[in-house]
């Protein structure tokens, strides 16, 4: 196996963790010592070990004078729950780190591999980068642009209708595409709905997989008016605590002050879910947000479950935007599609530059 293939095991590795890491990153390691695959690691929970120290910990024999494959920069600060990767690959006689990208946190950026040179190990960085950049889209997005990565879940028809003019909407798609939903919610921190949505549809935005035991995403809810019904499911049921509303007006009936934010704008939003860690959000809203989301050039994944019908009048997906030229219309690329029971999925990242 060549150094490819390694780091293709550490993307694997890594993916274990899906759901479960955030805000942190995914990473997995792969300890190889003459030729061989000597022990691996993943990390799978903030607060966990980190990929390169449940290897080494995982190990059976001496790691003394072996390579450490890992998908993302070992770590080198101390300002965590964990200590730090860079400083215990030292120590334990590691003689080479082959990785695929630097970490993008300004806490580590180049500062784990500099450790690691300046105690005499080989760094070799840069293989498979741009696979690496999308497994961990979600962790870079947030770091660099410091807000959560916006993916907006859709079902619509063929025409890009998600309902009939009344609203009605249930049910587009088949049960195969409404079960996968609950899959990706999993592995969201929270799902995300306006106003509008909460007073039409009264959604409960929770995980409903069989067996499933981690915790429920946060349910939020952006109002710009603060009229919410207050016997909606969000307000009342088990998960309660997990709700949060962001508000321009004041909120129109009591609720924990810790899970009311008022705000001016959506950025103020981002900006306060980015505060409390939460930096993968799945958008579950109508038009008006969604358009506002495109329209703010913030939207960075849209996942599209088409059905093959016809509605005719109806509410499209981005009723309130609009484009002057079609240079300028927001693409997607990177594109991922297949079927899913009836309905197709496509998804990808969101571009608004020109075309």
């Amino acid at each position: 196996m060549n150094d490819e293939a390694f780091i293709r095991r550490t993307f694997e590795l890594a993916r274990r963790g899906l759901g479960t890491t955030w805000p942190n990153p995914l990473v997995g390691a792969v300890i190889v010592k003459d030729g061989r695959i000597i022990a691996e690691g993943s990390h799978m929970r903030p607060g966990g070990p980190h990929a390169e120290l449940a290897a080494i910990e995982a190990a059976q024999e001496s790691v003394v004078g072996s390579t450490l494959y890992a998908n993302l920069e070992p770590c080198s600060h101390t300002n965590k729950l964990t200590p730090p990767c860079a400083q215990r690959l030292v120590k334990e006689g590691i003689r080479k780190v082959v990785i695929s990208n630097l970490d993008p946190n300004p806490q580590v950026n180049g500062q784990g591999i500099a450790l690691l040179q300046a105690h005499g190990i080989e760094v070799v960085h840069g293989i498979l980068a741009p696979e690496g950049e999308k497994l961990n889209e979600v962790f870079f997005l947030a770091q660099r642009e410091q807000r959560p990565f916006l993916h907006l879940k859709v079902a619509a028809s063929l025409d890009g209708k998600m309902s009939l003019p009344s609203g009605e909407s249930q049910w587009i798609t088949g049960p195969e595409a409404r079960a996968h939903v609950h899959e990706l919610r999993a592995q969201h921190q929270a799902i995300l709905i306006g106003g509008q949505t909460l007073r039409r549809d009264n959604p409960r935005l929770t995980v409903r997989i069989p067996g499933y035991t981690a915790a429920q995403p946060w349910r939020v809810v952006v109002t710009r008016s603060g009229g919410l019904p207050e016997a909606a499911s969000l307000f009342q049921d088990e998960h309660r605590a997990r709700t949060l509303v962001y508000t321009v007006a004041p909120l129109n009936f009591p609720f924990p002050e810790t899970q009311v934010t008022r705000v001016r704008n959506l950025r103020d939003v981002l900006a306060d879910l980015f505060r409390r860690k939460i930096i993968y959000v799945m958008l579950e809203c109508g038009p008006a947000l969604a358009s506002e989301v495109l329209r703010e050039k913030l939207l960075d994944r849209m996942t599209l479950f088409q059905s093959p019908t016809v509605i005719g009048q109806g509410q499209g997906i981005f009723n309130d935007f609009t484009v002057e030229e079609l240079s300028l219309r927001p693409r997607l690329t990177d594109i991922e599609t297949r079927w899913i029971g009836g309905d197709q999925l496509i998804s990808g990242r969101v571009l608004c530059s020109p075309v």
